[in-house]
């Protein structure tokens, strides 16, 4: 079996650990251990004996809950079968610009929704390979939303990535074939014939980008794409999401995730929040009935419950802290700051080779970071978990390094 490109692949993991995936402790997947809740499993209980019919074709239910939690009328949501399929619509709408320009590292399904419409590429670096040092890192502390926890990356980046195109040199031509990147020489600036695909809280750092920043971008690129897979792991008044500008800018499209907050990726459930027109150049590209019936009950039993919500905003800061502490205290690891439910980390030693140590030894999975070209074999990634299951990766970790 080849080593996976995403986390979360338990059956690898436990193949390699010599043990049944049930066995496994998943740092890998960054999603939340505290669910799914009550709610969402009672409501795909419920909907057992509707695994006879087709699902609704128009998923009315959960667009009508998605349109009551976000405001927006419904005809400006499309539910998807997870962001795979949202991120492959968006890829064949991004290979129509002359170029979609990354912030690196990046989520490895963007050059994967990119390349089957062999879009051309423009990576602009968060972390330089001189220095091996991020760049946000040396201004974390530039602008702070009045939180202890949380930190917002300052307009430095993106402004850079607008005004100083100079420094964008290569452009990249995936190839469809191959997934591979073939170099091609860039003297052009950046035009409002290009487009723009990010990700906030971005992944796998964990920074956050303010709205604010990220509106200057929408006059400035012909089509802007925002990632909110992690947005709502933080509580709404420290959120910096755009979805309450998407009606003001027809060239704006927002994915979101309902798999990583509510414990639910086996059942794949996304959405994307943009103009009705763009969606309904999107619903002709699917497949229909790409959302299933026990998927659909879920999201709608998953939004309805704000106890739950609650309680994961309770939860995750101090579990953050208690990580990102534990991990600054061992030799040779070095945690980046996160907003999200994951911690990015620099290594001194080889993470691909503590990666199989804590399987074999702990049966504890580490996400490496291979499939992040940027990274290589100098960063791993860990979810945040409850308090128990980071002192055991914690104990893990002291022990082999």
């Amino acid at each position: 079996m080849g080593k996976p490109a995403h986390g979360g692949n338990l059956v690898w993991a436990s193949a390699l650990a010599g043990c049944p995936p049930s066995a496994i402790l998943d740092f890998s997947a960054s999603i939340s251990p505290l669910g799914p809740p009550d709610s969402v499993l009672t409501a795909i209980q419920s909907q057992l004996c509707n695994l006879r019919h087709y699902p609704d074709p128009e998923y009315s239910d959960l667009r009508i809950a998605l349109s009551h939690f976000h405001q927006l009328p419904c005809e400006w949501i499309m539910p998807g079968n997870g962001s795979a399929e949202l991120l492959s619509l968006v890829g064949r709408e991004l290979a129509e610009f002359a170029t979609t320009v990354l912030m690196t590292p990046a989520f490895g399904d963007y050059y994967r929704a990119l390349s089957a419409h062999n879009a051309k590429v423009l990576e602009f670096p968060l972390i330089s390979d001189e220095s091996k040092v991020s760049r946000a890192e040396l201004i974390q502390s530039a602008e702070l939303i009045q939180s202890a926890e949380l930190k917002v990356l300052s307009a430095e980046l993106l402004n850079e990535l607008i005004t100083q195109h100079d420094s964008l040199s290569t452009t990249h031509s995936i190839l469809n074939t191959q997934h591979s990147i073939l170099s091609t020489t860039h003297s052009a600036r950046l035009t409002q014939h290009d487009s723009l695909l990010l990700n906030n809280p971005h992944n796998p750092t964990g920074m956050l980008f303010s709205r604010e920043t990220l509106k200057s971008c929408l006059d400035k690129f012909a089509l802007v794409v925002i990632d909110e897979a992690f947005m709502d792991f933080l509580p709404p008044h420290e959120q910096q999401s755009l979805v309450s500008a998407v009606q003001d800018y027809p060239n704006l499209v927002i994915l979101r995730s309902l798999t990583k907050f509510y414990s639910i990726p086996g059942l794949r459930l996304g959405y994307v929040i943009a103009h009705p027109d763009r969606l309904r150049r999107y619903r002709a590209w699917r497949d229909p009935w790409s959302v299933n019936t026990l998927a659909l009950a879920a999201g709608v039993a998953a939004l309805d419950d704000t106890e739950f919500q609650a309680n994961t905003w309770k939860w995750l800061p101090n579990a953050r802290r208690q990580l990102f502490e534990g991990l600054s205290q061992i030799s040779g690891l070095k945690p980046l700051p996160s907003v999200a439910n994951f911690l990015l980390v620099e290594s001194k030693y080889s993470c691909v080779e503590l990666q199989q140590r804590l399987l074999k030894n702990y049966q504890i999975l580490i996400r490496d970071c291979l499939s992040f070209p940027q990274l290589e074999d100098r960063f791993f990634r860990v979810a945040v978990r409850t308090e128990l299951d980071n002192k055991r990766l914690l104990t893990a970790l002291n022990v082999l390094i």
